[in-house]
């Protein structure tokens, strides 16, 4: 098993709000991210943070966005879509939307065409 499976979230989203935030993007892009992926509401999101929920937790909880699935790339040298575990999957999503954001994507093209509100 990964150790990031059993990472807490909460330690690793200031490393991807410093990481967006250095490239001019907000809490609130991160935030509307993590939603879209996970399916959580801002309430939902807030409470795994301060529980310190941990990676294989949050997304044992996650509704995954059906769009998911059309996220594909490389994060960390490793094709997302070739990643074998569901769990690694998950996370590498997470990881490979964050790189976007932080690269400047549009918001239209990072949530694979969901509308904006």
């Amino acid at each position: 098993m990964s150790r990031i499976f059993t990472t807490s979230f909460a330690s690793v989203y200031p490393l991807y709000l410093a990481k967006v935030e250095r490239k001019g993007r907000s809490k609130a892009e991160l935030d509307q991210v993590i939603l879209w992926l996970t399916g959580f509401d801002e309430a939902a999101l807030h409470r795994h943070l301060a529980a310190g929920t941990t990676f294989e937790d949050l997304f044992a909880d996650a509704r995954l966005n059906p769009g998911a699935s059309s996220i594909t790339g490389v994060v960390c040298g490793v094709r997302v879509e070739d990643v074998d575990d569901p769990l690694m999957q998950k996370i590498r999503y997470l990881d490979k939307l964050v790189d976007e954001l932080a690269k400047g994507k549009a918001m239209e093209k990072i949530l694979r065409g969901a509308p904006q509100g």
